[in-house]
């Protein structure tokens, strides 16, 4: 079967691919930042993942207000990256996966997951700032991946414990798998931000750390927050959290290490966090 090697939760603000595109990953605003990424890398090279599957949100390029799917996952043996308005640079395209992921679809329908199939799909930043922060210098080509979309623009959204859910049966799905590729999961976006409103600019440190501490090994605490409290505690972007929590879910059924840490602020007006959890199969 095939074997997931961990997860990785990560920030994928827009605002770090313009830093990376103009090489400013040293500079002093920078520099913290771009320093807790070297220790994933060097896992990831170790390990050797042949798939990714990456939860992400989009932010309007695949899919507007007028049509947003709850669930969304692609089906392509290609996905290509276009400009949003941010003014990131769109990257070379996307190797995808269409074996497991169409395993991965039968299986989430068995499951009951009421999820919109894309056999064309443009991926944004929310997917690809954290792509090329893990494989710099767009060092991602030997690396299949399957993105997996959750709604977090429009109410109203899935839950916290539904996201959860999603990924404990996107785990099932890859552990029932024939084939013996291995696999990474990513959660990316967050944490706390608001990007609009009279609350815009609002982060909450302390409300971070404990989602940081809970989602190793008591995410079921952070499971019976509902949607409005991710947004009081968190802003109204917070509810990005709901991507690390489906990354998190795919880790069932193993036992999990935390490898590396990091939390920085402000960038970009939001809490910058990431997570590496390796997961020793049971």
């Amino acid at each position: 079967m095939a074997k997931i090697l961990g997860g990785i939760a990560t920030s994928h603000i827009p605002a770090i691919g313009m830093a990376m595109d103009k090489q400013l990953e040293q500079t002093p605003y920078w520099k913290a930042f771009f320093e807790s990424y070297p220790p994933i890398r060097e896992w990831l090279n170790a390990q050797a993942p042949d798939i990714a599957i990456i939860f992400y949100n989009d932010h309007g390029l695949e899919f507007f207000h007028d049509k947003k799917p709850t669930f969304a996952i692609g089906a392509a043996p290609e996905y290509h990256n276009a400009d949003e308005g941010w003014g990131i640079q769109p990257i070379p395209p996307v190797t995808g996966e269409t074996e497991l992921s169409w395993h991965i679809i039968n299986e989430l329908i068995a499951a009951e997951f009421d999820i919109t199939v894309c056999q064309e799909m443009r991926v944004d930043h929310g997917l690809t700032v954290p792509l090329t922060l893990m494989w710099p210098g767009h060092q991602y080509g030997h690396v299949k991946v399957i993105p997996i979309a959750i709604n977090c623009e429009r109410h109203p959204m899935p839950t916290p414990a539904r996201c959860f859910k999603l990924g404990q049966a996107v785990g099932a799905a890859v552990h029932s798998y024939t084939g013996s590729e291995k696999v990474i999961i990513m959660g990316t976006g967050g944490l706390s931000h608001q990007l609009d409103g009279e609350r815009a600019g609002f982060i909450n440190k302390p409300f971070d750390l404990y989602c940081m501490d809970k989602i190793v090994h008591e995410p079921e605490a952070l499971t019976r927050l509902s949607i409005h409290d991710l947004v009081r505690e968190a802003g109204a972007q917070g509810v990005e959290l709901n991507m690390w929590l489906a990354m998190r879910g795919a880790l069932e059924g193993g036992v999990l290490t935390e490898l590396h840490r990091s939390y920085h602020l402000p960038i970009s007006n939001t809490g910058a966090g990431v997570q590496l959890l390796a997961m020793n199969e049971g």
